[in-house]
């Protein structure tokens, strides 16, 4: 049946979940009586990867949200239930890559929203399904929210190690995009522990992967990364290793190659470019520029991650620049927006 013109995706997306699992469950624990479990194969497994396509378009229209949470649960429950039924061990493999991607979706939607807590259950959840699956596209991808979680806790050393285990990844050797996101991680968790050699050099290898990466078939949820995502984890490791002008410079170059739809993208880059200029001493170019990050996201709730650069950026604002007229009417304007979001 088609969806409603006007129903929101995350509730159907969770119904229809929702409903799966539960049937699933039912059919496992009252089986008819002298019948084999009904049997599993490939359309089982296309469908929920369909799933997955769908949830990703719902993150980048609304970020993470408990919606979004509760919808890749359910499809992990639904994948991991299956498992039940009659299936061939290729398809039971994919049938926890599937619930390891899903676990993963709900882990990146406690991150995206600063639910730290509840995405280090989901991310050590995700680990053990992706190793029980055997695939290396799905352990690169809990590897991936490994450091990216990291990172927003400070441990900075956890961070580059994830990273260096999704480089490890067989996937990272077949195909260089996902070489080139490991790369980036661990120049990040690198810029943050202060080590700027080792920061620099693994943002070079992230280049040179890139630029052998060719077009193929990808998940959907590795879509977001290419030359523009690069270029604005440029811009975090340059603005991190005090080289606010270069970290301009790579702000201005994401902004340029990100597509208009990656919004909350866009509005974090903006963010990390406002910050590049107030401490280059431009705090009235700066707010100019965030302002920019609230026009984005207009009409939608702000991302925990976004909320919570804005207050870095406020804190600059108010070390660099605390007795300036317009530091006073950033906070006027835009401080209740920001923290009531």
């Amino acid at each position: 049946m088609p969806t409603p013109p006007h129903e929101d995706l995350s509730a159907m997306l969770r119904r229809r979940f929702c409903t799966a699992a539960t049937s699933t469950v039912a059919a496992a624990a009252l089986p008819a009586a002298g019948t084999r479990p009904t049997a599993v194969g490939t359309s089982d497994v296309l469908r929920l990867r369909d799933g997955l396509d769908q949830l990703t378009v719902l993150d980048q229209r609304r970020g993470g949200h408990a919606a979004l949470e509760r919808a890749a649960l359910a499809g992990a429950a639904e994948a991991v239930g299956l498992q039940d039924h009659s299936a061939s061990q290729t398809i039971r493999q994919r049938l926890f890559a599937a619930a390891a991607d899903y676990t993963t979706t709900a882990a990146w939607s406690c991150i995206d929203a600063r639910q730290l807590d509840r995405a280090r259950s989901h991310v050590n959840e995700a680990l053990r399904l992706a190793g029980l699956s055997q695939d290396p596209v799905a352990q690169m991808r809990v590897w991936n929210s490994t450091a990216l979680l990291a990172h927003q806790l400070g441990h900075y050393a956890e961070g580059v190690a994830a990273a260096q285990a999704a480089q490890s990844c067989a996937i990272t050797r077949r195909d260089p995009l996902f070489a080139s996101l490991a790369h980036a991680r661990a120049a990040v968790g690198h810029a943050y522990r202060g080590d700027q050699q080792a920061a620099l050099r693994s943002i070079g290898y992230a280049e040179e992967a890139l630029a052998r990466a060719e077009m193929r078939p990808r998940p959907s949820w590795v879509a977001f990364y290419g030359p523009a995502e690069l270029h604005a984890l440029t811009g975090i490791v340059r603005i991190r290793l005090g080289q606010p002008a270069e970290a301009e410079a790579a702000s201005h170059r994401a902004l340029a190659a990100l597509p208009a739809a990656y919004r909350r993208n866009r509005a974090m880059t903006t963010l990390d470019l406002a910050i590049a200029q107030l401490r280059q001493g431009d705090a009235e170019h700066a707010c100019t520029t965030s302002q920019d990050a609230f026009a984005l996201m207009s009409g939608s709730p702000l991302p925990g991650r976004l909320r919570v650069l804005l207050g870095d950026f406020y804190r600059d604002l108010l070390t660099l620049a605390p007795s300036a007229t317009v530091a006073r009417e950033w906070a006027d304007r835009y401080r209740s927006e920001w923290s009531s979001a």
